[in-house]
């Protein structure tokens, strides 16, 4: 099929989110990095890589593998946002509002040691070590000290949210949801970008951003690999394990964008998010698409892939793009969403209370490695 080329201004939030189009869909066409041919789709326990036959238009079926699922591509999409080790927002999304999970290191109530963020752990602001009982929202003195609260953030967000508490019946009527949207928002703006759900709230907000990379024409290639333990610290002292990855005629990722959600957040400037509010959710989603191709991106250790051709799929007919046209000004709509100064909040967890769990449980058999030591399992976030 021939391909039209598409002006690249026209991808800038204020223009989509002021046009009727119901959705974005964003196709990248991939390839294994450095000539490779085989590549590591992710993988279950005893299930494998997914595989199915697709129909075709022609009434023919094709072999298609998940690559990843939406739930993994959202996590590899966070990726983009901080640094891999320190958790740090890049540069980039300086002022942008996120949540850290924060512990001491044996001194009571002195909250010095970073845990996990919103942005890397996977249930977002809806997890329990925001929003557990035992957790504390740290507030500052008037000395400037830092210190744990008397509130827990799921306290703040259901006053916030303006909910009538009923326990785990507590939902919003319809006048709440432009707090609940306000309020997340506020927090985390990056949850309402992939989705949150607060069950004890009755609170279900669905993707704006959902992403889903295959191969098409996949074909399984069967491989081993050996342990070898000179120390006989198993019973054979060689073990064998088996390995799967696949060929594919292509991979391809898809990002669909859904501008009719986002326009619902927020009606005027009185009711949920402002203009500048949505465009902001739109740019970061696009952000985040722009960052994740425009390199060489490591999904997994054995699955490298790169970008080959990028479109805009218009009605189906396929649109070229360059990548350059993902590479929002996010600053700028950081800026004119109108964040605090200091838009980071903290939680406080004591060490003795967030690791009391996998302490007791450090040496279970089910928290063994893999043979291979390279995680091949999907990172699933189950948020909807």
């Amino acid at each position: 099929m021939s391909t039209n080329h598409t002006d690249n201004t026209a991808l800038t939030p204020s223009t989509l989110l002021a046009d009727k189009a119901h959705r974005l869909v964003i196709q990248a066409t991939l390839a294994p990095a450095a000539g490779q041919t085989r590549f590591q789709p992710a993988g279950f326990p005893e299930i494998g890589h997914v595989i199915y036959d697709a129909p075709q238009p022609d009434g023919s079926t094709k072999k298609v593998c998940i690559v990843d699922s939406a739930a993994s591509m959202a996590n590899h999409l966070e990726t983009v946002c901080i640094d891999r080790y320190s958790l740090e927002l890049v540069p980039e999304l300086k002022g942008l509002p996120y949540v850290q999970c924060v512990t001491d290191t044996g001194t009571k109530d002195k909250p010095d040691r970073l845990v996990v963020t919103t942005l890397s752990e996977g249930h977002r602001l809806a997890s329990s070590l925001f929003t557990d009982d035992k957790s504390k929202v740290i507030t500052k003195s008037d000395d400037g000290t830092l210190k744990p609260g008397d509130k827990t953030l799921g306290q703040l967000l259901l006053e916030e949210f303006n909910l009538v508490d009923l326990g785990k019946r507590s939902h919003p009527l319809p006048e709440d949801w432009w707090n609940v949207f306000k309020t997340i928002f506020k927090y985390d703006p990056n949850s309402l970008v992939h989705g949150i759900l607060f069950p004890a709230m009755g609170i279900k907000i669905p993707r704006v951003l959902t992403a889903h990379l295959e191969a098409q024409g996949a074909a399984r290639v069967a491989s081993s690999g050996v342990k070898f333990d000179k120390l006989l610290m198993t019973t054979s002292g060689q073990p064998i394990f088996a390995k799967d990855e696949e060929t594919a005629q292509e991979i391809k990722a898809t990002f669909i964008l859904d501008l009719s959600l986002i326009r619902s957040f927020g009606r005027g400037d009185a009711k949920g998010l402002n203009a500048h509010q949505k465009e902001l959710l739109l740019g970061l989603a696009l952000w985040k698409i722009g960052k994740l191709l425009e390199a060489p991106f490591r999904y997994r250790s054995g699955c490298d892939l790169e970008l080959v051709k990028l479109q805009q799929l218009d009605n189906g007919t396929p649109v070229d793009l360059d990548v350059s046209s993902l590479s929002i000004a996010i600053s700028s709509l950081i800026e004119a969403a109108k964040f605090p100064e200091n838009p980071i909040t903290q939680i406080y967890w004591p060490s003795v209370e967030l690791f009391k769990k996998a302490i007791e449980k450090k040496d279970a058999p089910e928290d063994a490695t893999d043979t291979d030591g390279d995680s091949n399992n999907d990172a699933v976030n189950p948020e909807e």
